[in-house]
């Protein structure tokens, strides 16, 4: 096996991915009753990940890379490389899993199987970091099958006949993208062999002589990519999922899953087309077609669901497409605006997960129209509520309003005026279906008992749950009033941005 290493820290993905696998093979093998060495094996697994990627992104930031890369295959490596792309994708999930695990312990409590649960809850994170860390279109497809396969059983965790079909939908779209995308990485492997990610793209030289071939790879790709980042009509698995536990849903919007499929389709247009190719082969608006239709066909799906999470659901078939469409926007102010959108969207849509599960474990409401009057019961999980909330409608000075803002500099440097519309159309939806829980929470009193309450002495619910749920709400507020300090989420939208339109 021949080992080829850029730098002197090489060894430092590996480390990334070691550091879920290790404590998943370990957790698999630990008897229900370790809950205190399961804890901490988690705990600790979450805080080393997230050094090693802080190390990684203040280096990548000063020019440095790591690259691991040795042969699969014939013709085909497997490489591992951190650049300012993966670190945005691993940053991202390296914070909100630690958020996720804390959350986690909490709302499983007593419930059974966790050491299962969280043996693949570990393996999911590992597989979202290798799509984070892949170097090439192969090792991306490796990882983004992998995770497929650690999700299913968090998906059908609960085991009820109702989690079982749930599981059996969730594998019938995912594997199936996952056919059509190999599909399309075989295409492209045909045509160029090996296709390593480059700032520029990495098929620059082949658009005259395969152009025909090249567009037929690049909408193969863009269909598997776009069943987990939820395009219509690609989306249908990610309402039935809603069955599964709170920390599944929070991953499977906001850090894994759906961010896997919409990571990949940047990876696709800038890294391996290069934006520029796209543009020239004509792919470019099409694809900002299919992402406005997304968006708001997904936020008119979300104001006729009654049950909370349908409801964030819709809202999050709605609100990743808004990353599609920034990539979609020729020019550098739409890459930022939907490169921030990856990152802000994640940071308020676990916010608003933490919180229907809040709900749901301490007070027994899934259905909006239990909420009356839940405000001044719950009073730390509603104003993290309403932030993310207002967050998603683009309320100034929260996450989402930046990167509407740099969406709609896009669509105007693009010469595309109206996506305009599509913004301001679907902020106005945002709001028709946020702001009624908003006026539930605060403003109606409360009409009968609580579904199923519990008490947790003081505290309007327990620590472990309402920790993580004020923290990504704090988060979702720094990420705005604080968009110009370095390592913000926009900061390093801008720092990839000059990567990608730098010849």
């Amino acid at each position: 096996m021949n080992t080829f290493a850029t730098g002197s820290g090489w060894w430092l993905p590996l480390a990334v991915l070691g550091s879920s696998l290790v404590p998943a093979l370990v957790i698999m093998l630990l008897s229900e009753q370790r809950q205190r060495t399961r804890t901490a094996l988690n705990l600790s697994a979450a805080l080393i990940k997230l050094s090693l990627v802080a190390y990684m992104t203040w280096s990548v930031a000063r020019g440095n890379s790591y690259e691991l890369r040795f042969g699969m295959l014939p013709g085909v490596d497997f490489v591992l490389r951190a650049d300012a792309m993966a670190m945005l994708f691993a940053g991202l999930s390296a914070v909100l899993w630690l958020f996720t695990t804390i959350y986690a312990i909490g709302y499983l409590e007593g419930s059974p199987n966790r050491s299962r649960f969280f043996g693949f809850f570990s393996l999911c994170v590992a597989s979202t970091m290798g799509i984070a860390l892949a170097g090439n279109l192969v090792t991306f497809l490796v990882f983004y099958e992998l995770l497929t396969l650690s999700t299913y059983p968090l998906v059908v965790h609960r085991g009820t006949p109702k989690a079982l079909k749930a599981g059996r939908t969730y594998l019938r779209y995912t594997i199936g993208g996952g056919a059509v995308l190999l599909t399309g990485v075989a295409l492209l492997s045909m045509i160029a062999g090996d296709v390593s990610f480059a700032d520029t793209g990495a098929l620059v030289n082949l658009i005259a002589q395969d152009s025909a071939l090249l567009r037929v790879a690049f909408w193969l790709l863009i269909a598997g990519l776009g069943v987990k980042a939820a395009l219509v009509p690609l989306h249908g698995w990610l309402p039935v999922a809603m069955v599964a536990p709170a920390p599944v849903s929070a991953l499977l919007h906001a850090v894994a899953v759906v961010k896997a499929g919409a990571f990949g389709i940047v990876r696709v247009v800038y890294n391996v087309y290069g934006v520029e190719t796209a543009q020239l082969l004509g792919l470019l608006f099409p694809l900002a077609v299919l992402a406005s239709t997304t968006i708001v066909w997904g936020s008119m799906r979300a104001l006729f669901q009654t049950e909370i999470k349908k409801r964030l659901a819709y809202s999050t078939v709605s609100q990743v497409s808004y990353i599609a469409l920034g990539i979609a926007l020729f020019g550098p102010w739409g890459t930022i605006g939907g490169l921030a959108h990856l990152l802000h969207q994640g940071l308020m849509k676990i916010t608003l997960f933490f919180c229907a599960g809040n709900y749901a474990e301490t007070l027994g409401i899934h259905d909006i129209d239990e909420l009356d009057g839940a405000g001044r019961r719950m009073p730390a999980t509603s104003v993290a509520f309403t932030i993310g909330a207002f967050g998603m409608i683009g309320v100034p000075p929260l996450a989402g309003f930046v990167s509407k803002w740099y969406l709609g500099l896009g669509a105007l440097e693009a010469g595309m005026p109206w996506v305009l519309g599509v913004l301001v159309l679907s902020s106005l939806l945002n709001a028709a279906y946020f702001l009624p829980i908003v006026h539930r929470l605060w403003f109606r009193p409360q009409a009968g008992p609580w579904p199923d309450e519990r008490s947790f002495g003081k505290h309007e619910t327990s620590r472990w749950l309402l920790m993580p749920a004020v923290a990504t709400a704090v988060f979702t507020v720094g990420a705005g009033v604080l968009a110009n300090l370095p390592y913000s989420p926009l900061r390093w939208a801008m720092l990839v941005s000059v990567r990608v339109y730098t010849q």
